[in-house]
């Protein structure tokens, strides 16, 4: 590789890992505040663990800052060099396109394999163990999974409230118990309370002092033209459900974060029963087969993105950088809704969805090729 060619790598991948940082941060701010920024203000999580979490969500998020990230930074720099005809002297020197593109070939390329192993290995391993942190760190200390002054709706059939929390000790205690259209069909209050997590079966066990309890008729809970029943309790105790808490917070465990293994372990279980599938078994070896060619699919777009940027650099010439973002970003936001498209053929499996999802790289990589002919003729 030459000196020019040198000097294009490193413009090239310098803009490049700028640009995947940039829109890492952006993306990775915008996931910590969904998953993190609740537990942290209520003080369910400690600064080293949500530091830890954030790194944990680096994968996820570089998976599709990755590939914009290439394409901007190829742009950026391309643009640059065209605007101040550094392209044309090149052209002039008879060095042709192909010559000038190679460094953001081997970039492109490294990008692929990058991309591979975030898809199939880096990110779904990440995203396990941040469900898994997650979880333990509020596990830890069950008080946490009651924030004083908040209406804690977590609890599945459950509401509750507590005015302060002084040490061990829940003071101020409220809580409504729900039917299926969320109608309170009961209601318990005490003067103070103390809470401990079972973990046999992941309830929260709560010991009510000084309690009174309100029930009121199951068939119709809003009728209040008849008294309700109230008993008064000096101890009582109540347990609440976490199954819908931890199923929230363990919602990363699904086939897009399974590594390549597991996807096809599961895929060869699932097609080696044959006609014995259920219809869920069905539905759920199609979404393996299609994350499969979707995250393959994912990985080769940074290749077709490349392709793209090359000629469109050139062609536009621009050296300001709001311009090349926005049709950076314009570019990626067309790729992701044809995605979007194609994966909606999920619940299709006899149009082989699997197949639809190479159509946005194919498609992109098909009009960068056009596009760099049109160009290097020029």
């Amino acid at each position: 590789m030459g000196l020019l060619q040198r000097h294009i790598l490193a413009s090239v991948a310098t803009a490049c890992a700028a640009a995947v940082g940039l829109f890492g941060f952006v993306l990775i701010a915008g996931q910590a505040l969904r998953d993190l920024l609740g537990y942290v203000v209520a003080g369910q999580l400690e600064a080293a663990t949500a530091a830890r979490l954030l790194a944990l969500l680096t994968p996820f998020v570089a998976v599709y800052a990755l590939p914009i990230g290439l394409l901007t930074g190829v742009l950026l720099v391309l643009g640059r060099m065209s605007s101040q005809h550094e392209i044309t002297a090149m052209r002039a020197a008879g060095l042709s396109l192909r010559y000038i593109a190679r460094p953001v070939w081997v970039i492109a390329w490294a990008g692929v394999a990058l991309s591979l192993a975030l898809n199939f290995e880096i990110m779904p391993r990440a995203q396990t163990e941040y469900r898994v942190t997650l979880v333990e760190a509020v596990r830890q200390n069950p008080l946490n999974f009651i924030v004083p002054r908040t209406f804690v709706r977590d609890f599945e059939g459950f509401v509750v409230y507590v005015g302060e929390r002084r040490g061990p000790e829940l003071q101020d205690f409220w809580l409504w118990k729900l039917d299926g259209q969320k109608r309170v069909t009961g209601m318990v209050r005490a003067r103070r309370a103390t809470i401990a997590l079972r973990d046999a079966d992941n309830r929260l066990v709560l010991t009510l002092f000084e309690a009174s309890a309100e029930t009121r008729d199951r068939e119709d809970p809003e009728d209040f033209s008849r008294p309700q029943p109230v008993a008064n309790s000096d101890s009582l105790t109540v347990e609440l459900p976490l199954d819908g808490v931890f199923r929230q917070m363990q919602a990363g465990r699904k086939i897009l974060f399974m590594t390549l293994g597991q996807l096809r372990e599961r895929r060869d279980e699932l097609l080696a029963r044959g006609g014995e599938l259920d219809t869920n078994e069905r539905r759920e070896l199609t979404r393996i087969v299609v994350t499969l060619s979707s995250k393959l699919a994912g990985s080769f777009a940074v290749l077709a993105f490349a392709l793209v940027a090359v000629p469109l650099g050139i062609k536009v010439s621009r050296k300001e950088t709001s311009a090349n973002l926005g049709l950076a970003v314009a570019l990626v936001l067309g790729y992701y809704f044809l995605d979007a498209l194609a994966r909606m053929l999920e619940r299709s499996p006899e149009l082989r969805p699997e197949l639809w999802v190479w159509a946005p790289p194919l498609v992109y990589a098909a009009v960068g090729a056009w596009l760099f002919q049109r160009v290097d003729r020029a």
